[in-house]
């Protein structure tokens, strides 16, 4: 089924942060333009880090990206979307920051809110839905780690971001901190009337499994109507997933989410053979009451998500052609 066949364009929010979010965005906006992306907010490192550091903001760089991914088409947008992406080079003060975060400190210390700064970038970009941070204050990430010491069995705690990622040592369990975080209002009023959720793919500790560890967020997904979708990464990431199978992934989001529900779990066809392989990852999914959509969703250049494939899956599952017996969609139509 193609995309452009969808008759009534959905009400889409997409879950997540970075290039995993980047991507669900510039394939879901395909599908509608009443799309909102609901963004992490912990990042640590790079130009967001130090903006994060020295004026006490929440990081904006994933925010930023999403802002890209929902800009405008025509010359003018994709022109501020490449001037919001630039990054500065040299040795000065400016060297590493993008414009676009910049952009974003100086709005909100100048409207004293992230969410109308967002929204006010947003506008000079034609954005194609709304951006909002998860929480309205910057978290951390807290994580126990596992083979960092003689003993295997112990787990030191790692915080940050960019150390969780990057760890040499296995992840076991991830927190926020401070714990119990609040969510920004208008993002759970968009989850409530949604009728399309997309979490994933992504950083499965640091941007995937961050927003159902923020209660009200937590509370949205689980009453809401909308479809929910969960689209797995293509493979294990160096350092925080590094190891990790697929059905992994689902039994790590299942022991920090107890009881979550999700309807579809989206699979490259690639990543996971036929075999054993893919009946360990259906009952996994069984966890969250999901069965398993196996399709062509990898860029043909790159080990990442293609917009275009990605798009047809998601519209199939939005407009109900899909039946919980098609197992492999990889020669759809």
């Amino acid at each position: 089924m193609n995309s452009e066949s969808v008759v009534h364009a959905p009400r889409i929010v997409a879950l997540g942060g970075g290039h995993g979010l980047y991507a669900t965005l510039s394939a879901v906006r395909r599908l509608s333009d009443d799309v909102t992306a609901v963004v992490t907010v912990a990042d640590d490192g790079g130009s967001s880090g130090r903006l994060r550091a020295e004026l006490g903001m929440i990081p904006p760089g994933d925010l930023r990206m999403a802002l890209a991914a929902l800009a405008g088409k025509d010359p003018r947008s994709g022109l501020w979307a490449e001037v919001v992406q630039h990054r500065f080079g040299g040795n000065g003060a400016l060297a590493g920051h993008s414009v676009g975060n910049l952009l974003l400190a100086g709005l909100t210390e100048v409207l004293g809110d992230p969410v109308l700064a967002l929204d006010e970038l947003g506008r000079v970009l034609d954005v194609a839905g709304r951006v909002l941070p998860m929480s309205p204050v910057a978290l951390d990430i807290e994580a126990d780690v596992s083979g960092l010491e003689e003993d295997p069995r112990v787990s030191r705690v790692i915080r940050g971001q960019v150390a969780v990622a990057t760890t040499p040592g296995k992840v076991r369990r991830v927190r926020l901190r401070p714990a119990d975080p609040p969510a920004t209002d208008s993002s759970v009023r968009a989850i409530e009337r949604a009728e399309l959720v997309v979490l994933g793919p992504g950083s499965w500790f640091s941007s995937v499994l961050p927003h159902v560890l923020v209660p009200d967020l937590f509370a949205a997904l689980a009453t809401t109507a909308a479809r929910k979708v969960l689209v797995l990464n293509l493979g294990p990431e160096p350092g925080e997933t590094a190891g990790f199978s697929a059905e992994r992934h689902l039994h790590v989001l299942s022991q920090h989410a107890p009881g979550f529900r999700v309807h579809h779990v989206v699979v490259d066809s690639a990543s996971v053979p036929p075999g054993s392989e893919r009946d360990h990852l259906a009952r996994a999914a069984a966890l969250f009451g999901a069965d398993v959509v196996y399709a062509d969703v990898a860029s043909d250049t790159l080990r990442t998500h293609d917009p275009a494939k990605l798009a047809d899956v998601v519209a199939s599952l939005v407009g109900g052609t899909h039946s919980s017996d098609r197992k492999d969609t990889s020669s759809w139509p």
